[in-house]
């Protein structure tokens, strides 16, 4: 019983510690200047320029040579990916990744819809902007901010873009017809990152909705998943006239008895309202407070040193991709990780996979985008003074 009552103490605690600072129901709005230097006197540069991702044999070359010179360390037997990635597997990642991997094809692929820049407080902002190819007389589109998070990018919406956009053709329903707009998180793929400390969730918020207006949309859906969720909610937030609806796919619901049912939840069920489903999910609550010990070691890492490890996946992409690719594995089934090959492959293709990681590998940008787990959470761990 005591150690119910410790451990439901202790997950309370830091799903509170997660989302405590972002319990108001509305949220200041503020301004901030994210570029180097001094904010500048002059207006800032509000024009939109088109983008193209581009590649080069010296930088392709390079990573040949990388991923050529790789040191692995052989994986205990039977360890599967309970120790993190397996490399006997990473070997075969590697081989396609030299010899059928084409980088090339795959920027055309990322071309695919058309990429813009545009300067917000001081970045260089990163997004895509899909319209609908055809839409029924006298129907205008929904506006759809769609927010990605860590470790994605735009590209993981790729897929779903043509249903949203066209539904008719892809036998759907063309009674929601959206143009959709899928900016890159500041310090992740092609946004720029910030040259200041305190780039936070609310910040970033802020940012897209500026991008949103000087799209011409003064009213908007949004979507978001992990890190995207919170962006979303917390623009929901800022100017909750602005948007219409918000869509998540990852939500953070705290309430302040939360963790009292946790360990009432068995004796109480009815009256907390919990489902026989629930009940599975989540109990014994050793279950789940196990696998937040096992699960959670890199975010730790990246609300406390992002730098650190991010100077070894900086400089390694080898390194980079199992670091990326375990989560891709475990968060999609935590069964995976009783597979050699860490079921990767049941749910992804290996060139979805590695676009992923190429996103960060010629951007540089695995650092910056860890950071963004310090400036949500850092702050409970030191008393910096942020810039905002």
């Amino acid at each position: 019983m005591w150690l119910e009552i410790l451990l439901a103490s202790v997950v309370g605690f830091v799903i509170y510690w997660f989302v405590s600072r972002d319990k108001e129901e509305t949220l200041p709005f503020e301004e901030g200047w994210w570029g180097p230097g001094a904010r500048p006197t002059a207006p800032e540069d509000e024009s939109i320029h088109p983008f193209k991702v581009e590649t080069s044999d010296e930088e392709i070359n390079d990573l040949h040579r990388r991923i050529e010179k790789v040191r692995l360390t052989p994986p205990l037997e039977d360890s599967r990916f309970h120790y993190g990635f397996n490399s006997n597997y990473l070997k075969k990642i590697l081989s396609y990744w030299q010899t059928e991997f084409d980088w090339r094809k795959q920027v055309e692929v990322l071309n695919r819809y058309p990429h813009f820049k545009t300067k917000i407080e001081g970045l260089n902002i990163h997004f895509i902007h899909v319209k609908p190819p055809q839409l029924p007389a006298g129907r205008t589109p929904k506006p759809l901010l769609m927010v990605h998070g860590w470790p994605g990018s735009f590209y993981e919406f790729y897929n779903i873009i043509p249903l949203l956009t066209d539904p008719k053709t892809h036998g759907l329903s063309d009674e929601h017809v959206f143009e959709v707009i899928c900016p890159s998180i500041p310090g992740y793929g092609f946004s720029e990152a910030s040259s200041k400390k305190g780039l936070n969730s609310v910040a970033t918020a802020r940012i897209f909705y500026k991008l949103m207006l000087r799209l011409g949309f003064q009213e908007f859906y949004t979507q978001g998943g992990d890190w995207g969720s919170l962006i979303c909610t917390n623009m929901a937030q800022l100017v909750p006239s602005h948007v219409k609806g918000l869509h998540l796919n990852m939500a953070f619901v705290l309430r302040n008895f939360y963790p009292l049912t946790l360990f009432l939840g068995p004796r109480f069920r009815k009256l907390f309202g919990y489902t026989e489903r629930d009940m599975e999910l989540m109990y014994p609550l050793k279950k789940i407070f196990f696998s937040l010990i096992r699960e959670s070691g890199y975010m730790h890492i990246q609300s406390t040193k992002p730098d650190t490890v991010g100077c070894a996946l900086n400089d390694s992409p080898v390194g980079l991709a199992a670091y990326i690719l375990e989560k891709f594995s475990t968060w999609t089934n935590a069964e995976f990780r009783d597979l050699e090959d860490g079921g990767l492959e049941r749910k992804f293709s290996l060139d979805d996979l590695l676009t992923i990681i190429m996103i960060y590998w010629t951007t540089g940008t695995i650092t910056s985008s860890q950071r963004f787990y310090k400036e949500n959470m850092g702050h409970h761990f030191m008393a910096d003074k942020h810039h905002q």
